[in-house]
Formats: C-alpha cells, structure tokens, sequence
C-alpha cells in the first residue's frame, strides 16, 4: 500500500511540473486532465458486454484474419516466457488473446484478456492505450503505468495501420514477471514492432486483391513502403511508408498517378510508352511459348509474319 501511495504522489508530481516533458508524463497528464483519472484509484479496464464484443469483432474479421498466424508464430517464441499477446481493434477493445494457461489467472485478474478496453481513458497509461493516442510504439515499464495497481506489469505494444495508413488495431506483449528488465522490455519491444508490420503488410495485400506490389526503394524502410498498382501501372493504394516517402495523400492516388511517376523514374513520352508496353506484351507472349514464334502470334491473335514484322521493328530478334 505505501509502495502505490509513493507512486500516486510521482505521478501527480510529474504530471504537475513544468520541466517534465517525457512521452509518459504527457499521457499521466492527459488522464488527470482529459479523463479525470486518479492514479490512487483501484481500477480495472472497461469490458464490453456479449453482444457489444461480438458486434465490434465482426467488424474486424479481416483485420483477425490477416493477424492470426502472425500471432501465433510470436507467441510460440514469448508466451513460454511469462507474457500474453493482446490484438485490440482502433478503440482498444481486445479481440484476440494468446497466453498460457498457468498465466491466465495473473492476466485476467489484471483485465488482459478479450472484450476489455486499454485506453487511457478506461485504464490510464498502458502500452495499447498510450500506442493509440501517440500513433507509435509504445513500452510502459511496471511504475509508468498511471494507476498504482498496474505498477506490476510491464508491456510493449505497436499500432498496425490500414491499407490507407490511418492507425487500425494494436499488438501488445504484456508480462508480470518481476525479473523482467528494460533491456529485456526493449527486445521485446523490437519483435511487436516486426510482428505489427507484417499484419500491417498482410492488411495491405489483402486490401487489392490482383494489384501487384512495388517496393519503394527511396523510403527510409523500404520493406514497408509498397504500392499496389493496377494492370495499367496505375497507382491504387499505398502503404504509410510509401505515403511518406513519396508525398501521397488519398487526393493524389485518385487522380490515377501512374506507378512511375510516383517513383520519379526517368519520363518517358507516350510513343515510347506504347513502344515499351508492346515490347514487354511480345516478350511475354514469346515466354509463355518457349520461344516459339508460331505460337506466340496464335495467343496474340496475329499471324507469324505480323508477329516478325513487330519483332524486327522493337528489336527482339
């Protein structure tokens, strides 16, 4: 009781001084402030009814999906370790869990499980809640939590953005063990951020089914700056990344930027265009037919001696 009466008096210290300008104090001040919280309180987080949980995961079908093999593969490497996986959608609602089960008792008790609600509103500075409202990944270390009766628990999230770069869920590692240090927290920390970037990049690929990818090799994190182009080259989505790295907005991408222009590639005039599009249309057909020229002018629907004709012209003999 007296170590959670030190912390209480921390946090409104903190909160309270002008010099303090860390991100944990910023989130302690905006749940004094904002959401009219006491650290001193004995809480846990808001739960969703039946009814209200089932609805908000259907929502959110795709995004458990995409994430559910992901998921698994990291708890295979940390649930023996002590700690829980939660996938929130945007709110902060835990939709899916993984843990062990000799753990869940710790993790239930403490609300980390589904149908909870991690925001700061609901349960002060966390890892989910303080993700969210920063837009960036977040590890809140035992006594940086906000309320005195998280000071156990230690936790790492990531956000995971949509296919328009807007933030869309969260994927937190929490533990309770006390041998648990920040270095470890940090390690921790760079596996959510791996794990959040490749359910980022499956919600992608799944946003444009027939699209094919490009890589932006410009982007300061090229392996997740992609954009989905259609069967003309014309830019369809992108990544944050990408948005980042290229200056693209939702305005911008529907006005049909071709995929070249994007990546500020050496312009070309339209003939050359039209040249390079039947040049790469022949080459594939001749691919296909294993050289075979015949055959070739039969899938392009044109004769042999056309085909030759073209041949010759685009410099493909």
């Amino acid at each position: 009781m007296h170590q959670n009466s030190i912390h209480a008096d921390e946090v409104y210290a903190s909160a309270q001084s002008a010099a303090a300008s860390s991100p944990v104090v910023a989130s302690w001040r905006r749940c004094m402030v904002m959401h009219h919280l006491a650290p001193e309180q004995e809480r846990s987080p808001d739960r969703l009814n039946e009814a209200a949980f089932r609805q908000v995961r259907q929502a959110s079908d795709r995004l458990i999906a995409e994430a559910r093999e992901e998921m698994d593969k990291l708890f295979s490497t940390v649930g023996r370790s002590g700690c829980c996986l939660l996938l929130t959608d945007r709110n902060g609602v835990a939709l899916e869990r993984r843990g062990a089960a000799g753990d869940d008792r710790a993790f239930h008790d403490l609300g980390l499980w589904t149908a909870a609600v991690w925001t700061e509103a609901s349960i002060g500075t966390n890892g989910i809640g303080t993700a969210l409202a920063d837009e960036r990944a977040v590890s809140i270390f035992r006594d940086q939590h906000f309320f005195s009766s998280n000071i156990g628990l230690s936790c790492t999230t990531a956000p995971i953005r949509d296919h328009r770069g807007e933030v869309a869920a969260a994927l937190d590692i929490s533990t309770c063990r006390e041998d648990v240090s920040e270095t470890v927290l940090s390690i921790l920390s760079q596996t959510v951020r791996d794990t959040a970037l490749r359910i980022e990049l499956n919600l992608f690929r799944s946003a444009f089914p027939g699209a094919r990818f490009l890589m932006v090799p410009q982007a300061a994190h090229a392996a997740a700056a992609l954009l989905a182009v259609d069967r003309h080259d014309i830019v369809i989505g992108a990544t944050r990344a990408a948005r980042l790295a290229l200056s693209l907005d939702d305005a911008r991408i529907a006005t049909g930027i071709p995929a070249s222009d994007a990546l500020n590639e050496m312009a070309a005039d339209d003939r050359q265009d039209l040249e390079e599009a039947e040049r790469a249309a022949l080459m594939r057909a001749l691919s296909r037919a294993s050289g075979n020229v015949s055959q070739a002018a039969i899938a392009l629907g044109m004769s042999r001696a056309t085909l030759h004709r073209k041949m010759n012209r685009l410099g493909l003999h």
